[in-house]
């Protein structure tokens, strides 16, 4: 496990036009840790890593990384940081190849200035994409003509190439097969040894107690808790999540009568 809470989040407030996503939320979390953020649509998941990613901003609250306060105005500022998030909303240049997609910014120069150096694009996002697991991904294709579970493998490996200290994935899952998502675990497990803090946001609670080390569940824009996957069980994640217990909320029924209901 663990043993340094490198990032913490502070009593985080946030609200859209008067609808409070957030009230006062607490989120503490280690380098080379699997923080997962379980809860129901609406809960404010995606709108507290936004906040860390510096897509939105805070009402109220502070964030601190290895004990310092930080401001993340924007994304800009929070890559700087080494905060890097991959969202449902793919953030891709559709008319441009994979190896533009995953090398943005750091496209190696050609011999004559303002050239790039082609061959060697191509060769350094292959081996990103086969150092991460990411394999049969033509690297020259151009991203709208690659299936939406390979264009999420690229936005993947975009955010991977630059060593993120924290990177986010928000349902990562959601257009993945089983044998992608196995490569994703892979990854995510590799990372964390290599001491990079994942945070997983995902509703799946299968794939939740397999992949954290911790779990922080949001309702209603409120923190419930922080516990581990060992010490709980899905029936009792579940309760935090809506409130009630699994058989609250699909209970016992009566089978239906033997009396004709229709006849032709």
């Amino acid at each position: 496990m663990p043993n340094s809470e490198f990032l913490q989040m502070r009593m985080i407030s946030k609200s859209f036009d008067g609808t409070q996503a957030l009230r006062g939320v607490d989120l503490s979390a280690s380098t080379g840790e699997v923080h997962a953020i379980s809860g129901e649509n609406g809960a404010g998941k995606s709108t507290l890593v936004k906040i860390l990613s510096g897509a939105l901003q805070r009402d109220g609250g502070d964030i601190f990384l290895d004990g310092k306060p930080v401001e993340l105005g924007t994304p800009v500022r929070a890559r700087r940081l080494g905060i890097y998030a991959v969202y449902q909303e793919f953030s891709l240049v559709s008319h441009l190849t994979v190896a533009e997609n995953i090398l943005m910014g750091q496209m190696p120069a050609g011999r004559l200035r303002g050239l790039v150096d082609w061959p060697k694009a191509y060769d350094r996002a292959e081996e990103i994409l086969r150092l991460i697991g990411f394999v049969g991904i033509d690297v020259r294709r151009l991203v709208r003509q690659l299936s939406v579970s390979h264009q999420q493998m690229v936005e993947i490996a975009k955010a991977v190439a630059v060593r993120p200290r924290i990177l986010i994935l928000d349902e990562p899952s959601a257009v993945l097969s089983q044998e992608e998502l196995n490569r994703l675990f892979a990854l995510v497990r590799r990372l964390k040894q290599e001491g990079t803090l994942i945070l997983y946001i995902s509703h799946r609670l299968d794939e939740v107690f397999e992949i954290a080390d911790r779990i922080t569940v949001l309702k209603d824009g409120q923190l419930v808790g922080t516990v581990a996957p060992q010490e709980a069980n899905q029936n009792q994640l579940i309760k935090m999540m809506v409130g009630r217990a699994l058989g609250e909320i699909f209970p016992t029924r009566q089978p239906p009568g033997t009396e004709v209901a229709l006849e032709v």
